[in-house]
């Protein structure tokens, strides 16, 4: 058998059987509590000051919206009756 039968007679990397069920929902939770840990978490003072930011942002959205809407509404309404 030659390098490259034995490569073609392996799975793709990544589907290898890596155990039970049970042990590969571990090691996934094992997993995304690694990354939460590397998150860098807001402090309170820029929680708040970015949901002001949003808040602030869609009810600038929603009027812009509604603005549009009342014209066009009354610019159809006109036209047609």
């Amino acid at each position: 058998m030659t390098d490259t039968e034995a490569v073609s007679d392996r799975e793709p990397r990544g589907r290898q059987d890596k155990g039970n069920v049970f042990s590969r929902l571990a090691l996934f939770i094992r997993q995304v509590v690694a990354e939460l840990r590397k998150v860098i978490w807001p402090t309170r003072k820029e929680l708040i000051a970015y949901t002001t930011v949003v808040v602030i942002f869609v009810l600038i959205m929603a009027g812009i919206i509604a603005g549009y809407d009342y014209v066009f509404t009354r610019g159809v309404l006109l036209i047609f009756g």
